[in-house]
């Protein structure tokens, strides 16, 4: 099998680790979504900053689970604050707008079937109704109230302006996407500051990650169990323990660990509604670590080791360099989905890593089997061969 791909994807993946580990240590997320100078991008014709998307449950009084805004500061360019007067009372709109995603046909029209605009223009006032200059919203079916907009006033000649400090209650459960969202042509180049808290009924954890805490509860527990039989037998016949049976008792340790490390980690994000990125990227690298020990295990034994072998001899570089190029792989995608991550959607970068993963996955699959089938073949000649021995004593005893 060639594995002159796997030198140079080794070397892509460091790389790519290394830049990547370094750029998210500039900043941790939490599920209190930060906002540091944010800018807004155009988007057709509006210019959007998107806020979170995460699944919210309600709570039976609305108090419980909400959007809380808080010290939400909005800053205009200069030019744009210098067209101004000091005393003009509005002079800019900023609107926050809140849905669930079963309404995201909500916000935004299109006139005469032509494409899909999220502010109001001259010929979607005539044909529904809204107010030109702001964005288009339609009532839910199931809540008049929603979506939600906020407006946010630009005074005078100010260069900022700062919402109010305010809860959005969730009385209903769903994904809820938030927008900031400028029509006015002139807010070009505007950057946003502050921060929103999403707060389910039983803590800080999105709708996605909430069931995973009692999961790795149960696994945690599964993994206990498992390991006190397993180390009763280990202590049992410790005298017969091969080298292969050590391999698969720092499996068992890394799987125990790795489960306590993941509760622990949503316990306090739950609890505190922080992510903090040094725990998740330990949690991450052990899990990286533990996947990539028990697939080379696999692979081990399909070759025969401690079967029919007791060294890989020439194999072992290769196989070692397999598991470093499948750990690096591994790790930038799971940092990429988990350390600082709180929306409950996927971005590109992860859909992009997880190739590499797969086709590593396949190819130690295809060599697993072929492995196994050469070690296969080994044993009917050995069994062959043993059992022609033991015919020709039985044939010299008579």
């Amino acid at each position: 099998m060639d594995f002159s791909f796997l030198h140079k994807t080794t070397s892509i993946l460091i790389l790519a680790l290394i830049s990547f580990l370094f750029l998210l240590f500039q900043a941790s997320n939490a599920s209190i979504h930060t906002y540091d100078n944010n800018p807004f991008r155009d988007v057709g014709n509006s210019a959007l900053l998107p806020g979170g998307s995460e699944g919210l449950a309600a709570s039976l009084d609305g108090a419980r689970s909400f959007i809380r805004f808080e010290n939400v500061t909005f800053w205009r360019t200069k030019a744009a604050a210098d067209e101004h007067s000091e005393m003009e009372h509005s002079t800019g709109l900023v609107q926050v707008v809140i849905f669930e995603a079963a309404d995201r046909n909500n916000i935004g029209g299109s006139a005469y079937g032509g494409q899909r605009s999220i502010c109001c223009t001259p010929d979607l006032a005539k044909l529904e109704g809204c107010k030109q200059g702001e964005v288009i919203r339609m009532p839910s079916a199931t809540d008049i109230n929603w979506p939600i907009v906020l407006n946010v006033q630009f005074s005078g000649n100010y260069l900022s302006t700062k919402m109010d400090n305010v809860d959005v209650p969730i009385t209903k459960t769903g994904m809820y996407n938030l927008f900031f969202i400028a029509c006015d042509p002139k807010l070009k180049g505007l950057v946003m500051s502050g921060k929103t808290i999403w707060k389910n009924p039983n803590g800080y954890l999105p709708g996605r990650m909430a069931p995973l805490m009692n999961f790795y509860v149960y696994m945690s527990l599964a993994y206990v169990v498992l390991s006190v039989i397993w180390f009763i037998q280990y202590v049992r016949y410790w005298k017969d323990i091969l080298q292969l049976q050590h391999c698969i008792t720092a499996v068992i340790t890394l799987g125990l660990f790795e489960m306590i490390l993941w509760f622990s980690e949503y316990a306090n994000f739950n609890n505190t509604g922080i992510r903090p990125v040094v725990i998740t990227t330990w949690v991450v690298t052990v899990g990286a670590v533990r996947k990539s020990l028990t697939r080379l295990l696999i692979l081990c034994v399909s070759m025969g080791y401690g079967v029919v072998r007791p060294t890989l001899g020439g194999l072992t570089s290769k196989v070692l360099l397999l598991g470093a190029t499948y750990f690096l792989a591994s790790e930038l995608l799971d940092i990429t989905e988990f350390v600082g991550t709180i929306s409950d959607i996927s971005g590109r970068a992860r859909l992009f890593l997880v190739l590499p993963v797969a086709f590593l996955d396949a190819f130690l699959i295809l060599w697993i089997f072929t492995s196994l089938s050469k070690t296969l073949e080994q044993l009917q000649v050995l069994l062959y061969l043993w059992m022609c021995f033991s015919f020709s004593l039985h044939m010299v005893s008579l």
